[in-house]
């Protein structure tokens, strides 16, 4: 064997002990991790499984116990990204079904319903028997079908009101209507009462003074009335006599 046939197995030697030992310190990272998560020590099991991904990125339980941290942080989107990076990097159905269920959980909790339907469908295909997939997935269909109820319990009200609002609307409107009415006959009215009272002041004057009433006087206005009548009534007896006893000088007209 010659020297340069020794230094490359001596090579890959270095590459595969230096990837074993990279692995196992990827791998007491993620136990760890584990512990941590298993505590409730949600905050430091994220540090832990994103130091075990520096070291070692492509792994499917790194990136997705990573997720399931954030989860419980309520770091949905986050959650939701590396859930993503472990469904590229699993290998076996079994793995696929756990990341669609979790992912299903967290469209859920993001009140993305129909998202989360279409995450546990997929987890039940490759996982038929997942008794917590297809509960998880009954919760989703009725909480979906309560937001329909309750839609259409809001469009009834809604539409209810309106009718009550267009109802109110015909009333208000025949009130204005009457009222309308109303105004304009007695404008009628009173424009007939000036026609007539026009029409009066149009009659000949003669008629109106027969139509007035004679004024009234006092009984001295009457006394002094006749007194001056009496009066008059000699002094035309005076004349007459007067006239009676001239003679009328008569001319012939021929």
């Amino acid at each position: 064997m010659n020297i340069k046939k020794i230094n490359i197995i001596l090579l890959l030697l270095f590459f595969i002990l230096l990837t074993d030992l990279i692995i196992g310190q990827s791998r007491s990272v993620i136990n760890k991790g584990v512990d941590n998560y298993e505590e409730g020590k949600f905050g430091e099991a994220e540090k832990d499984f994103k130091a075990s991904i520096d070291e070692k990125f492509e792994t499917y339980e790194g990136h997705f116990n990573l997720g399931d941290a954030l989860y419980k942080q309520e770091k949905y989107e986050d959650a939701l990204s590396y859930y993503k990076n472990a469904l590229a990097l699993a290998e076996t159905d079994e793995q696929k079904s756990h990341v669609f269920h979790n992912v299903g959980n967290t469209l859920l909790k993001s009140q993305k319903l129909d998202e989360s339907i279409g995450a546990y469908t997929q987890a039940l295909k490759l996982n038929p028997d997942d008794l917590d997939t297809k509960y998880n997935l009954s919760y989703a269909l009725k909480q979906k079908q309560k937001n329909e109820d309750q839609k259409q319990d809001q469009n009834k009200e809604q539409n209810k009101d309106q009718d009550k609002n267009k109802d109110q609307n015909k009333d208000q409107n025949k009130e204005e209507k009457q009222d309308q009415d109303e105004n304009k006959d007695q404008q009628n009215k009173d424009q007939q009462k000036n026609d007539d009272k026009n029409e009066q002041q149009k009659q000949d004057p003669q008629d109106q003074q027969q139509q007035q009433p004679p004024p009234e006087i006092s009984k001295e206005e009457a006394e002094r009335i006749l007194n001056a009548l009496k009066d008059d009534e000699k002094d035309l007896q005076k004349e007459l006599r007067k006239q009676k006893g001239k003679k009328v000088k008569v001319e012939k007209d021929w």
